[in-house]
């Protein structure tokens, strides 16, 4: 083989590096870390080492041109994927088939050359979105079937909050959007956040995976007539940010007073105490919603 062959050669297999994506299974913090340190085949002593090298591992595929994801690694996930599976837990090839799965169903956020300090809370926030949305589908489909008409009462909610949220952007003023949907489902409170921002060509922006979340966590307060809110924010140029929003009651949304939505800005929800209110910022009553669905009450 000649000098200009071999060349050629390590040439294409450059190229076919760069060209497969990989993952890296993360441990995010200091207690997933120590789990993971009971496996003699895990090679590191500390978590601000193991992250320096974990980046430093990104940061080199990201300058040859490779692409990579990074997956949140729980330990105790892996624990019982191995057990699943029959694998050694303690083996280098056994978190490779586990990091490989994750990258198919696990919450994961593609490396862009960012400092990892930025790409751990983005994952973290990445994993709640995830773990809310699938805790929100799992009780949705629960519900199972209205008595009376057999309509599947999941999907019904899921359609109805889908709706809502439609009349709600589609009344809101153009500019940035910050709407929060809190419901009080046991055993917890779920939370969700959806950013509906006005494009320069007048249409809304929307990330799927944010909408998917935010209208099956409403949906779950619709169906279960939990308590529970929706406020939304909104933000122009030159003008005070205006904040309004509903109280979910039975199969709708019940609009806040201005001073109701005063009081919830400006209440510390941990000790009661009253916060200053935000400047240049409007505290009021929302705009209709033109709420038309006849049969709102009909799903229980």
């Amino acid at each position: 083989m000649t000098y200009t062959d071999r060349t050629a050669d390590r040439t294409a297999r450059s190229v076919l590096r760069r060209e497969i994506a990989g993952t890296i299974g993360l441990l995010t913090d200091e207690h997933d870390f120590r789990v993971m340190r009971r496996y003699r085949s895990f090679p590191f002593d500390d978590h601000p080492t193991y992250l320096r090298h974990v980046e430093d591992v990104l940061r080199t595929r990201a300058a040859q041109g490779s692409h990579t994801t990074i997956a949140l690694f729980d330990p105790e996930e892996y624990a019982a994927y191995c057990e699943e599976a029959g694998l050694d837990p303690d083996v280098p090839s056994s978190r490779t088939r586990f990091t490989a799965e994750l990258a198919a169903t696990g919450p994961t956020v593609p490396y862009e050359g960012q400092p990892l300090t930025d790409v751990l809370p983005t994952l973290i926030d990445e994993a709640v979105r995830q773990a809310t949305r699938e805790y929100a589908a799992a009780l949705l489909a629960r519900l199972g079937s209205c008595a009376s008409c057999g309509q599947d009462l999941g999907t019904a909610a899921y359609h109805r909050a889908a709706a809502l949220i439609t009349r709600v952007i589609d009344t809101a003023p153009a500019g940035r959007r910050h709407l929060v949907c809190s419901v009080s489902a046991a055993p917890e409170t779920l939370l969700s956040v959806l950013h509906a921002d006005t494009e320069p060509d007048g249409s809304t922006h929307l990330d799927e995976t944010e909408l998917l979340e935010f209208t099956s966590v409403l949906a779950l307060g619709l169906a279960t007539h939990s308590p529970g809110g929706l406020v939304i924010r909104t933000c122009a140029p030159d003008t005070p940010d205006r904040v309004y929003g509903w109280r979910l009651r039975g199969y709708g949304l019940d609009p806040l007073t201005a001073s109701e939505v005063f009081d919830a800005y400006c209440t510390d929800t941990e000790s009661g105490d009253l916060i200053s209110p935000e400047s240049n910022v409007d505290y009021c009553a929302p705009p209709d919603l033109e709420d038309d669905d006849p049969v709102q009450d009909h799903h229980h």
